[in-house]
């Protein structure tokens, strides 16, 4: 078998590699016929976005962050790609989540699944919301508690007590799966707590991570930031993250024993990085800067690097790699 650099097996992309790997998996008790999605907030915000998706080889259809009423978002220039990752300050630009519950059962026509977004204003604002997405049958709803563009909008998954206390309200709201997109942690305590929130909080599934806040990034050619909202400030994503997700996800699969799915979300540019998150512990991942970079093709790419990957090691099958990080 070939080496790659370290030592690592070299994956070798065969023709019909994809036809001959099943890369589907289950996340509470829903089939997903790809571990690989879109991340909310990458090309998933117009209709012709989520169609898009939906005929793309994406393993699910994951809506944009909505909230109550329509946003236009941050001011332009809001999002910037540079090597090795990007920035943005989008600042929840969305059709509001009426426009959001009348697309769900279009989208259902794919037969893949829909996973709806929702990231209120306040706490009252993803209750209004919970109940009129879960009417529309979603097959999947994400509570995201970690967006960091909005001015003003604490993310609220930075304090526990506040988190477990809306996830109270909002569970006996929802009756599809209920996952929760939490936002980077940097130490071990604040992973402790929030766990232990998870553990209480009936959640089916959670995704990990949001991008990393408040970064900055300047043109040094004109002396500026790269982004004009905030100034400057913007969530960091792309490759340059990757640790910090596969901390996050390491951390989560250990503290709640593997008994709660996890969407490894964080710079997954190739098909090694999904190893990496699914060595961690994660069962699907999300991608986003690549997925705006590339266009809905990048998913049929990734496949193909991913299973490669697993077919250089046995092959070895998503479920025997799940966790499998040997530490030293």
């Amino acid at each position: 078998m070939a080496t790659g650099r370290q030592g690592r097996p070299k994956a070798t992309i065969l023709p019909g590699e994809r036809m001959r790997m099943d890369l589907s998996i289950t996340i509470a008790g829903v089939k997903f016929p790809s571990c690989f999605m879109n991340a909310s907030g990458a090309l998933c915000m117009t209709r012709e976005e989520l169609l898009a998706l939906g005929r793309s080889r994406s393993g699910a259809i994951v809506t944009k962050s909505m909230t109550v009423e329509p946003r236009d978002g941050n001011p332009e220039p809001r999002y910037y790609g540079f090597p090795g990752g990007s920035i943005n300050s989008m600042g929840l630009p969305n059709l509001g989540y009426r426009a959001y519950a009348e697309l769900i059962p279009e989208l259902k026509q794919f037969g893949k699944p829909v996973i709806a977004s929702i990231a209120g204003l306040c706490e009252d604002d993803f209750l209004t919301m919970a109940r009129v997405i879960n009417q529309a049958r979603p097959d999947l709803i994400e509570v995201n508690l970690s967006c960091p563009n909005i001015p003003g909008k604490p993310q609220i998954a930075y304090d526990a007590a506040d988190a477990e206390r809306l996830l109270k309200r909002v569970r006996p709201l929802i009756t599809v799966p209920m996952g929760v997109k939490l936002p980077p942690y940097f130490d071990p305590a604040h992973h402790a707590v929030m766990a232990e929130v998870i553990g209480r909080g009936h959640v089916d599934y959670l995704n990990l991570i949001n991008s990393v806040g408040n970064g900055l990034v300047i043109d040094p050619t004109r002396d500026r930031p790269v982004i004009k909202p905030k100034g400057g400030f913007g969530g960091l994503g792309g490759a340059l993250i990757k640790p910090v997700a596969l901390a996050n996800v390491r951390a989560f699969w250990k503290l709640l024993g593997g008994r709660v799915p996890i969407i490894g979300t964080g710079g997954v540019v190739q098909g090694l990085d999904a190893y990496e998150h699914v060595l961690c512990g994660a069962s699907a991942v999300q991608v986003g800067t690549v997925l705006v970079e590339e266009g809905v093709g990048v998913f049929e790419r990734l496949e193909r690097e991913l299973a490669a990957e697993l077919n250089a090691r046995g092959p070895r099958s998503l479920e025997a790699t799940r966790g499998k990080l040997q530490e030293l």
